[in-house]
């Protein structure tokens, strides 16, 4: 039997490590939706082979499905589609607690995703899931009530959800990221009571359902797994006065009892800290220890930054080759076309591709495969 082609909206899309995951799934990408000019950019030069229809323009030179502006969004002109991803921002509804609903929300970001799947369900073409991904922090944000009304939107518009907070050093890649993912689907057409989430991949490369389990081993990483060769990295050694710096701040911090500063890693660090779209100010967040060549320590490079969300970048090559086929089968090449400062901020912004994957794989057999049509 031919498996079913699902499709699947991208919005608030950034350089698409949505759209990765979503391919290597044999997901087809129908609308894309994103403001930055700079991540425009680097979406349209990765993705424009893969799904060269997205970036149709009209007489006017103006995109169809690759929408710039969330607000300008017309329903009716966006394809239909099976799946609705977004990394929406993380925002106060000033009228929660009045409805407690799609109303309250109308102002904000997440209601023109709330907007657009009520729309689409007017006109008798319900999205099957909806595949939200945000930061930990919104589970208590506005002492929980901003979540709370995403939630019974999505009940208002007839979906069910389930919701957790993973961690991408369970799923392959040498970063501590905790994100929160919200998985709903339309009742109408998916009978199931809940959604199981992965909470990991095992060293075997099977797919971890209980959370007890983490304890026994997820799949191996080391911080050097995405080193390019040593000679590529020697520019990023930061200078004497910007590590004497770094130290200051740190002793300053512990002594005011703030516990921020710098953070050392070294190659067989089992992972780093969370990139964040800041990095490329000064990098302290992460810092690779090179006190065994007698050098100040460095920061990452764009290519290993990219690396550390689980793009497959060339880059340079590897620091270990045999790390250069990982995430390799079902991932296309990425390439970095944006300056050094973009490209930090832009992957700082990304999700962790292995952990997106992992889900959207869950979703077509837990969901999409069960729909009774």
């Amino acid at each position: 039997m031919k498996r079913k082609k699902y499709t699947f909206i991208d919005l608030f899309a950034g350089i698409g490590g949505f759209h990765t995951a979503m391919h290597s799934v044999g997901m087809k990408c129908v609308f894309a939706s994103e403001w930055d000019k700079n991540a425009r950019i680097s979406y349209e030069a990765n993705y424009s082979q893969l799904e060269p229809r997205l970036f149709a323009k009209d007489n006017n030179g103006k995109y169809l499905f690759f929408n710039e502006d969330i607000n300008d969004v017309v329903p009716e002109n966006v394809p239909d589609f099976d799946v609705c991803c977004g990394g929406f921002p993380c925002q106060p509804f000033s009228a929660a607690g009045l409805k407690k609903g799609f109303e309250d929300t109308r102002g904000t970001l997440f209601f023109n995703i709330a907007n657009l799947v009520h729309e689409k369900i007017k006109a008798g073409h319900p999205p099957r899931v909806l595949f939200l991904e945000n930061v930990r922090g919104l589970k208590n944000h506005d002492k929980g009530k901003t979540l709370r009304v995403i939630l019974s939107t999505l009940e208002e518009l007839g979906y069910s959800y389930s919701y957790e907070v993973l961690n991408a050093k369970y799923f392959g890649v040498p970063q501590n990221r905790e994100r929160l993912f919200i998985i709903a689907w339309y009742k109408d057409l998916i009978d199931t009571e809940t959604f199981q989430f992965p909470y990991g991949i095992s060293p075997e490369g099977k797919v971890i359902y209980d959370k007890s389990q983490l304890k026994q081993g997820t799949q191996s990483t080391r911080v050097s797994d995405i080193f390019e060769p040593a000679d590529a990295t020697i520019p990023f050694t930061i200078s004497d006065r910007m590590w004497i710096g770094h130290q200051e701040r740190k002793e300053r911090n512990r002594r005011n009892g703030k516990g921020f500063g710098y953070s050392l890693f070294k190659g067989d660090s089992l992972y780093t800290s969370t990139i964040s779209a800041r990095y490329w100010k000064d990098g302290s967040e992460i810092l690779i220890d090179q006190s065994d060549k007698g050098l100040n320590p460095r920061t990452l490079t764009p290519v290993e930054a990219g690396r550390l969300q689980g793009y497959r970048i060339i880059g340079n090559g590897w620091e270990h080759p045999e790390n250069s086929g990982k995430h390799e089968e079902t991932s296309p090449e990425f390439r970095i076309v944006v300056s050094k400062k973009e490209a930090y901020r832009q992957f700082g912004n990304s999700v962790a591709i292995p952990v997106i994957k992992t889900l959207a794989s869950e979703i077509v057999s837990q969901l999409l495969d069960k729909i009774s049509e």
